[in-house]
């Protein structure tokens, strides 16, 4: 592919990805598969490029009064100091010429100082609530989620210790070191290759899983015990019951739910794959548990590094609709449990974290929030994380994850 043609097809993937609610990477991955004459450099051309317009969407929206992807796509470039007439020549396959409009307003971008919400890349309709729940840091924070997530991996300790996981990846090739909090946890900084992590030995055998330190971190503030009885409700594909039977020695009984039958089909052959043989999706004796496991649904806004484009998928109907589903999981929860649940999101929100927590304890005077900084002494005999005392709340910007938010509710006695 020519250079215009790979701006071609950047912009005809942000026109599909408007109308498509498939993960930004998924959604080019199958593109391309249809696709088959572009190469692995014209597919990460195109993929950067995309990603780099869905991260700073506002302010290059801003900067050309125009959101088109087309004009998106020239921003980006015009950003870069690329001389964008060049590229948009009407060559084969690549973008039709610039219109005399669209000269002009590359000629004559906006000066003037552009609002909170294209400064910091967010939904303008996010401004309130993203002040409430990272105050003055707000800028600080956003800026920190516009970069690029590392690659975090969890050493899967019923099958090697870390040091064990991290000689095999650097034998591979990866620049892989331990992460500065969880446990069993490992990071590769560099992306260029990464995607051969998954045909790796150490992964095709079971001994690591992909899951950010955050999650991890949360999985270990659960302090799961062998024998104990634990109900993951909102399981997903499976990562933290994955995490919490390494924890338990892959003993005792994890019963993993889901809304969504097909991101739970995912869980059996990891499991599988991990060596886990305690995990089922029924209970088989009585229905209360020693702990309740709540990942629950949500925004995803502490994951935008990852999927910028959620972002701006995001509505305030949405936000809402969340919300009851989060009370609801919780409502539950407190059904099933005899001892404790842990309360998480991948949400940077306080309408989905704090405030979530606050309406339950009114719902439910017989639990009580829990020091999630003396839990995590007790279960690692280490030194709590930045963001951790009373809950935990990670973010890019104090723990190096994606955000995240951590709370025990424990039964009172």
């Amino acid at each position: 592919m020519t250079p215009s043609a790979r701006l071609q097809a950047a912009i005809e993937i942000l026109e599909a990805l408007a109308h498509s609610n498939k993960p930004a990477d998924r959604f080019i991955r199958d593109w391309f598969r249809a696709r088959r004459y572009a190469g692995a450099k014209d597919r990460a051309g195109v993929g950067e490029r995309v990603f780099a317009v869905l991260r700073r969407r506002a302010s290059l929206a801003w900067r050309v009064r125009d959101e088109s992807p087309r004009a998106l796509v020239m921003a980006s470039l015009a950003e870069e100091g690329c001389n964008v007439g060049e590229l948009f020549d009407g060559s084969k396959y690549g973008p039709p010429p610039l219109s005399d409009e669209e000269r002009a307003a590359l000629a004559h971008p906006r000066v003037d100082t552009p609002p909170l919400w294209v400064q910091g890349e967010f939904p303008e309709f996010l401004e309130e609530e993203l002040k409430k729940s990272l105050g003055t840091n707000l800028l600080e924070e956003m800026r920190a989620m516009s970069g690029r997530a590392t690659i975090d991996l969890r050493a899967n300790m019923l099958k090697a210790a870390r040091d064990d996981v991290l000689g095999e990846l650097r034998g591979d090739g990866f620049a892989a070191e331990p992460v500065p909090y969880a446990r069993h946890g490992i990071r590769i900084r560099e992306h260029t290759g990464a995607a051969a992590l998954s045909r790796t030995r150490a992964f095709l055998d079971g001994r690591f899983e992909f899951q950010d330190e955050a999650a991890q971190i949360a999985s270990l503030l659960c302090a799961a015990k062998p024998g104990e009885r634990i109900l993951d409700l909102a399981a997903g594909a499976g990562g933290k019951a994955l995490a919490l039977a390494a924890q338990m020695d892959n003993r005792g009984l994890i019963v993993a739910r889901d809304r969504d039958p097909a991101r739970l089909a995912q869980l059996g052959p990891r499991a599988a794959r991990a060596g886990v043989t305690m995990i089922r999706d029924a209970a088989p004796e009585e229905d209360t548990f020693d702990a309740v496991f709540v990942d629950a649904p949500c925004s995803g806004s502490g994951a935008w590094r990852r999927q910028p484009e959620q972002k701006w998928r995001l509505t305030p109907e949405r936000v809402r609709e969340l919300q009851a589903i989060q009370d609801q999981l919780l409502d539950e929860a407190a059904e099933a449990t005899r001892g404790r649940i842990v309360y998480a999101t991948c949400s940077l929100f306080a309408c989905e974290n704090e405030d979530r927590v606050a309406a339950f304890l009114a719902r439910h005077p017989d639990f009580r929030l829990a020091l999630a900084a003396e839990i995590w002494r007790d279960a690692t005999g280490s030194a709590p994380p930045p963001g951790m005392a009373e809950i935990f709340r990670a973010t890019p910007r104090t723990t190096g994850t994606d955000g995240f938010f951590t709370a025990v509710l424990t039964r009172r006695a």
